[in-house]
């Protein structure tokens, strides 16, 4: 049950349209839609439009099925959330839910039926954080229904969300300062063996990408949406984001979050990359600043980076880690030599710093003997 925003203002109240969707007596899906001027009317609006409903002996929820929930939902967050996160929403639905729930009348989700779903996804062979994302789009779809009154409660949380069975977080890999160093000489070779055989300059796009990503610790999809009018300076600044799971050409938009718009002061390292690359691409008749650092005209293709990662960690004699383990690792550089939680949160564009607390804790070195050094001093 969506509530718009729609062109027009009275009295200097933004105008709303009020969407109700509802399944009658009869199965059939049917909607009431009316107007009203600022969002606390159109709220209020709406909880009547609703109670109508109940009046008339059609309750919105009757005989509808967990699908018909889900695309009301996914109708509704289409206007809430950014496009990469819905589109992860549906795909985690339709391989999780919607093959065993997808009929099911919300209204005989029970206790019993949930704990059935939740044991089918057990018995796969999937991560603990992959059924946690199965567990989290279906807490949210009821948890819809609760906020739009089709069910009383949500029955999930009884059945618990899934736990890892050591009952200790998941192990993140990372590199330490001196293996990045032998991981990126390796690349830089690469780099520089097809340059001298082939002329070919690409292949520093992806030294480049894995030096920012350490050097930064910035998400992938904020990589591949910095330009070079991002630089100014020692400094750069993270303004947009690029996915390239959405359906079509790839997908250019805000970042993950408000605190995910920062700017950054680059190490020296980082910078003489970053001058050298430039001159690089410079030498291409097209170059603007409007280029892409690491791709030029089109940023560098996932399944590519993924390639050239383990490629490099291959001929590096070290482990194969994931991109996203090179955010890890900044952080783990950083923790260890103490720098202040706050000032890493705000590197990585994290929204709230108990986010970054919970995740890279254990990062940070135990310092028992310096506090009891503290404490004995105190006579």
């Amino acid at each position: 049950m969506p509530i718009y925003k729609a062109n027009g203002k009275k009295d200097g109240l933004q105008k709303y349209n009020v969407r109700v969707n509802y399944i009658s007596d009869n199965g059939k899906p049917k909607q009431l839609t009316r107007t009203a001027y600022g969002s606390e009317a159109a709220k209020d609006l709406e909880r009547r439009l609703i109670s109508e409903i109940k009046d008339k002996g059609e309750n919105p929820a009757k005989k509808m099925t967990v699908q018909q929930l889900f695309d009301k939902y996914a109708e509704a967050k289409q206007y809430e959330v950014r496009e990469s996160t819905l589109d992860k929403a549906r795909r985690n639905y339709a391989v999780y839910v919607q093959p065993t729930l997808a009929n099911v009348r919300i209204d005989k989700l029970t206790v019993a039926l949930l704990q059935d779903w939740k044991l089918s996804i057990e018995q796969r062979d999937l991560a603990v954080k992959t059924k946690k994302s199965a567990y989290n789009i279906l807490r949210s779809i009821l948890n819809y229904a609760v906020r739009l009154e089709y069910l009383p409660k949500n029955p999930l949380p009884k059945v618990g969300n899934f736990k890892d069975a050591l009952g200790g977080k998941s192990e993140m890999d990372i590199y330490t300062a001196q293996e990045f160093t032998q991981y990126i000489s390796t690349a830089k070779r690469q780099a520089e063996a097809k340059q001298a055989n082939n002329r070919e300059l690409s292949e520093w796009d992806y030294v480049v990408f894995f030096s920012i990503a350490f050097y930064t610790g910035l998400r992938k999809g904020e990589i591949h949406a910095l330009k070079w009018n991002d630089i100014d300076g020692a400094y750069l600044s993270v303004k947009r984001s690029i996915t390239q799971k959405l359906k079509g050409e790839d997908r250019e938009t805000p970042p993950k979050n408000k605190s995910s718009i920062r700017t950054l002061q680059m190490p020296a390292p980082l910078i003489r990359i970053l001058k050298e690359h430039r001159e690089r691409q410079e030498r291409l008749e097209r170059f603007t600043e409007d280029y892409r650092i690491c791709g030029g005209v089109r940023c560098l293709r996932d399944t590519t980076l993924q390639n050239r990662n383990k490629q490099y960690a291959e001929l590096s004699g070290l482990k194969d880690i994931r991109i996203h383990d090179f955010r890890h690792s900044h952080v783990s550089v950083l923790a260890n030599e103490k720098i202040n939680i706050q000032e890493i949160a705000r590197r990585l564009g994290h929204s709230r710093i108990e986010m970054t607390w919970n995740t890279y804790s254990h990062l940070y070195p135990r310092e028992e003997e310096r506090a009891v050094n503290v404490l004995n001093t105190i006579a």
